[in-house]
């Protein structure tokens, strides 16, 4: 039987916190683990990072071995405690978040049939544009909030059903890598509502599953896990895995919500005028709304994370995966030309640190991996554009950043399209520790970038949930007292005024392409790659 409740506020866990109370956030994200310890004071006392192996990749498919997902957050878990020093049964409170949009299913004894399939996996493409354009795509998204696109579990698992019958016919249960970590550690199937609208299947207004798309995609609710606010306790983990990560058993853990979520909160964006500009392999730009704001043209996409919040924005395919591109495509060449060490990414943004604003007049598409927000078109394809005789690799490297941060600023005129007023945006993500990357984004949105102290942003939020528990179910607008900003990297006048020239010039060029990228998709499709 679950031991699943939800605490309200003035409501503590059956104890008094202490001084020597501390919390952990568990952050399941793409490529890795992360955890972050705190004390009752929202100070960083331990971190430990895992990274995840067994990553199936062929053609259009990419999945994740759950078992190693499993192994991560424990060996994370348990580095974070140890290098804070903690006592075991001094813990408060645990909190897990996890990447949008992943599916596995399941068989009855809970055992895996698939892999984790990624929000990168593009198998449900077919699935999703056979909906586009029609009048239940809109009423879809009206619904859930999700726009028609291949990387939502709702087309996965149509997917499955057309390709994989035999997978589809055994399956029990349909979990996201969170829900799966979290099974094993409680023995609860159990899902806040942040990710279970991430899957596509949510109605975002209703907290509840759509029934809609229950019967598209032929599955029933009972194939579902329980949905959960985010301040939902369950009480304990499994004996051996508290042993493991050295938390005392009967510790609560707090639902928490997903790594989207938690990055806004780990960040102190927990107002509707307050976003955080996330670049990792992939990227997002992401305000907390207290109603759901749709767009008229889906364009954004708008996931409830609790009964009076949503997480409107939008999201990008090519952040950090597009600079590793450019990385691994000199270091190709790089060993046979010199003695020296392979190229790292601190020396691909000295390349591009090495040219100016604007690249000499190069525009970059950065769409190596297809395109989401705001055009959602999985066949959009990479373009250097402009380049002459007089141009050289530090033109295409600033070329690339300046692509990415254009996108950003797609995303940000769709939100103040649709009525989201962005007054502060707060850097989050790798790109942090770039002073150029940081300098180019914020030129280009033409807006100040907060930089929070702590950049690890997702496990830091994960770990604000069981903290917020314990102090008695406070609203999350509290997290962003727990945040401080160090420095702010604001808009330089010249740049800005370079990349206003250049933004319209970018605009076009994907317009007058979007027919040709069709064409050059489906010609590769042929000739393979």
């Amino acid at each position: 039987m679950s031991l699943i409740r939800k605490f309200t506020k003035g409501e503590v866990l059956g104890f008094s916190m202490k001084r020597s109370d501390w919390f952990i956030g568990i952050d399941l994200g793409t490529g890795s683990c992360k955890s972050i310890v705190v004390d009752e004071e929202a100070k960083v006392l331990g971190f430990g990072a895992a990274e995840y192996s067994g990553l199936q990749a062929q053609d259009r498919w990419q999945e994740q071995d759950p078992g190693e997902i499993l192994k991560a957050a424990v060996a994370s878990a348990k580095a974070a405690v140890t290098e804070s020093g903690v006592r075991s049964a001094d813990c408060a409170g645990l909190s897990i978040g996890g990447a949008l949009h992943s599916v596995l299913a399941l068989d009855g004894h809970g055992d895996p049939l698939t892999g984790v399939i990624t929000w990168a996996d593009g198998r449900g493409v077919e699935q999703s544009r056979a909906l586009r354009g029609l009048p239940v795509a809109s009423r879809l998204y009206r619904e859930t909030g999700c726009p028609s696109h291949g990387m939502y579990p709702f087309y996965k698992i149509m997917w499955l059903r057309d390709k994989r019958r035999e997978v589809f016919a055994k399956t029990w249960r349909y979990v996201s890598a969170k829900e799966y970590v979290l099974a094993r550690l409680t023995g609860d199937y159990l899902v806040d509502y942040c990710l279970a609208a991430g899957s596509g299947l949510l109605n975002t207004h209703t907290l509840r599953w759509n029934p809609l798309c229950i019967e598209m995609a032929g599955v029933r609710e009972e194939q579902l896990s329980a949905l959960c606010s985010p301040l939902s306790v369950h009480r304990g983990l499994r004996p051996e895995f508290a042993r493991e990560m050295g938390i005392r058993e009967d510790v609560p853990v707090v639902i928490g919500s997903s790594d989207a979520a938690n990055s806004n909160l780990g960040a102190g964006a927990v107002n509707p005028w307050q976003a955080t500009c996330m670049v990792g392999t992939s990227g997002a730009l992401r305000v907390i709304s207290s109603r759901p704001i749709l767009d008229e043209e889906a364009r954004s996409w708008c996931y409830a994370m609790d009964e009076s919040h949503w997480l409107v924005g939008g999201a990008i395919n090519n952040g950090g995966i597009a600079l590793s591109w450019l990385r691994n495509s000199l270091n190709l060449v790089f060993p046979s030309l010199t003695t020296q060490a392979p190229l790292s990414f601190e020396d691909v943004l000295s390349l591009a640190q090495s040219a100016k604003a604007g690249a000499g007049g190069v525009i970059c598409l950065p769409f190596f991996a297809g395109e989401r927000s705001p055009n959602w078109n999985l066949n959009a394809r990479a373009v250097f554009f402009g380049m002459t005789l007089e141009h050289g690799l530090s033109h295409l490297a600033r070329a690339l950043l300046e692509g990415i941060a254009f996108r950003f600023r797609s995303l940000k005129e769709v939100l103040v399209d649709i009525g989201v007023e962005l007054r502060q945006v707060i850097a989050s993500g790798g790109f942090t520790k770039s002073g150029l990357w940081l300098q180019v984004m914020a030129d280009a949105l033409d807006r100040d970038l907060g930089i929070p102290v702590w950049g690890e942003t997702s496990a830091l939020g994960a770990a604000f949930w069981a903290l917020l528990s314990a102090l008695g179910g406070e609203g999350l607008e509290k997290a962003g007292d727990f945040v401080t900003l160090g420095d702010t990297c604001r808009p330089n006048p010249e740049s800005v005024e370079i990349y206003n020239r250049m933004y319209p010039l970018f605009e076009q060029l994907y317009q007058s392409l979007e027919k040709s990228f069709d064409d050059v998709a489906e010609l590769q499709a042929k000739l393979g790659r």
